[in-house]
């Protein structure tokens, strides 16, 4: 990957143990002031916050605590998350309800719960640190693991499957475009030869295999030789860009004016998909060159950041999980507003 996926010293290849850098929200203060001002639209029953990818709950329990009034809807497809963040989050009781959803099903979600429009919401994307410390379920490379990566562990697909029963080309396609790897060709090749012989099933055998693909050389300069590859296998097992793709706009539809969506990437692939959905939602319909801008083609929302954001160099000391990432919000705004 380009200027490389910055990734942290504390890999995400590698679990961490519980209470660990991993389990500290990214950007907390940051993300709050964010977010925060996105309540002070007047609503009848008090702001409504959604975490689309609720995790561990620890961006939300800020929020809850730093906003008495606030409800929140907790979305995530992970029922082990979901139930880390019911234990951490019983103190706040029916302040906040619990969906296992997919963070692109928000539209269903919010209207389920009696609320079609809200003041904000939250995308924390990627693979959570208490998936890498569940050695077991295959995220992590540094540890021999079933080949799962499964993020619902009811879904039927896993990397072993991947793996075990895709094309050549399949292979090399999802390894390039996912992985941005550049013996995508060659490690295809490799793990077709090598699935003939066995079919893969743990994860050390997949590392053997990449450590003797990549050319040493690369290996000395271009961080851990699987990262890329596991990857490119988690993002396809899980359709984790389409779902992106897909989430994006549910969420913006269900802002109210003043609403705000804030998306936190953490690889480049993801950060471009919400740099481009959110020019387009922050750029004039007006042909070009017009000296006044037509009626009704204002943008519906202004972005919040200039650019991505990144968290600063003490957090990055002190939470090696922060170093990739990269912060985009946008705002709804009313028709005075687009005026």
């Amino acid at each position: 990957m380009n200027a490389r996926h910055e990734e942290p010293e504390d890999d995400p290849g590698t679990p961490r143990r519980s209470g660990e850098f991993g389990h500290l929200p990214v950007m907390a203060a940051r993300m709050i002031d964010l977010i925060i001002p996105a309540f002070d639209a007047p609503a009848d029953s008090g702001p409504v916050f959604v975490d689309g990818t609720l995790g561990a709950g620890g961006h939300t329990e800020l929020i809850l605590r730093a906003n008495p009034d606030v409800r929140v809807i907790g979305i995530d497809r992970d029922s082990s998350a979901l139930a880390i963040a019911r234990d951490r989050l019983a103190e706040f009781g029916d302040r906040i309800t619990f969906h296992q959803a997919r963070f692109d099903e928000i539209g269903e979600v919010v209207q389920a719960a009696g609320t079609p429009l809200v003041d904000a919401v939250l995308f924390d994307l990627g693979v959570s640190s208490m998936q890498l410390d569940r050695a077991d379920r295959g995220f992590a490379y540094s540890v021999d693991a079933p080949l799962d990566m499964r993020m619902n562990s009811s879904e039927t697909t896993t990397a072993a499957d991947v793996l075990n029963t895709y094309t050549q080309g399949e292979l090399a396609r999802i390894l390039s475009e996912y992985g941005e790897e550049r013996f995508a060709g060659k490690i295809a090749k490799a793990i077709i030869r090598e699935r003939e012989r066995e079919p893969f099933t743990t994860s050390a055998r997949l590392v053997e295999l990449l450590y003797d693909s990549i050319p040493a050389a690369t290996r000395r300069t271009g961080g851990h030789p699987a990262k890329r590859t596991f990857q490119a296998l988690r993002i396809e097992v899980n359709h984790e860009l389409d779902a992106l793709r897909r989430a994006l706009p549910a969420a913006l539809s269900v802002l109210r004016v003043g609403g705000r969506l804030a998306v936190m990437s953490y690889q480049s692939l993801e950060d471009r998909i919400v740099k481009r959905e959110f020019a387009t939602r922050t750029t004039s319909t007006s042909p070009p060159g017009l000296p006044v801008e037509l009626p009704g083609s204002a943008p519906d929302f202004r972005l919040v950041t200039r650019g991505a954001e990144q968290a600063d160099d003490h957090e990055r000391e002190l939470n090696p999980r922060s170093a990739p990432v990269r912060v985009r919000v946008i705002e709804r705004v009313d028709e005075k507003d687009r005026a």
